[in-house]
């Protein structure tokens, strides 16, 4: 989101944090509100033996458990002021939460704070992300989450000088078939493009890429028509 170096949040009369805006998006991270001073010296001793590498804040982890976890999810929740300051009556119209993989303690602590309209799964098309994703969707259906469908990630990667599509992490056979099995739609497929991660670094989402420069990478094209896609159906079936 283009947020790397942008100032920590500030706290309206309410004791609110005021979320970052940034493409006409407000967004709310932990990482947000993490000091942004050096934890170790610049240089290591060098009589230390094995690595010198000392991370800094931005690569330093989160190390929470538990009710740590609950909490700081319950904080960005419902200490965060998501109406833009009053500009925006109601609230947004949609909040996303982009939640990690697997059944730990942010999607139940989530599922049981807050009404979630529904759920897209994102997987690639591997066996062993299969596995992970079936035992979320089972977490989701224990905790009445609806679930929209799925979305697969890096489905396949066109070759640039033979236009060739390569399915580099298996066909999608493997999740349509493990979409049927669950019940689940596939709402979209998304190529894997270079632009992705060099937008991503430049803190320029790819949807937004076209208004930024003259790129018209058939990939890109791909990608953005996808995701409109997918988006219109989402907010269709959360009314």
């Amino acid at each position: 989101m283009g947020l790397r170096d942008a100032p920590e949040p500030e706290v309206n009369n309410f004791n609110h944090i005021i979320p970052l805006v940034n493409h006409g998006l407000q967004c709310m991270s932990m990482g947000f509100l993490l000091s942004r001073d050096p934890q170790f010296p610049s240089k290591a001793n060098k009589t230390d033996m094995g690595s010198t590498w000392r991370s800094n804040q931005e690569s330093a982890p989160i190390v929470w458990r538990g009710l740590m976890v609950q909490k700081a999810t319950q904080q960005l929740l419902f200490e965060v002021d998501w109406s833009g300051g009053g500009n925006i009556p109601g609230g947004v119209d949609v909040l996303v939460v982009d939640l990690p993989p697997g059944t730990g303690d942010v999607a139940l602590t989530l599922g049981q704070l807050v009404h979630v309209d529904g759920a897209v799964i994102v997987s690639t098309a591997q066996d062993v992300a299969l596995a992970d994703v079936k035992k979320g969707v089972a977490m989701f259906q224990k905790i009445k989450v609806p679930i929209l469908g799925m979305l697969l990630n890096m489905s396949h990667f066109s070759c640039p000088s033979c236009t060739t599509q390569h399915d580099l992490f298996g066909t999608s056979a493997s999740i349509e078939s493990a979409a049927e099995e669950m019940g689940l739609e596939i709402l979209g497929k998304l190529p894997l493009v270079p632009q992705l991660s060099m937008s991503a670094d430049r803190g320029v989402p790819l949807m937004l890429q076209g208004f930024y420069d003259a790129d018209s990478d058939s990939g890109v094209t791909d990608v953005r028509s996808t995701m409109s896609d997918l988006a219109e159906t989402v907010i269709s079936r959360i009314g």
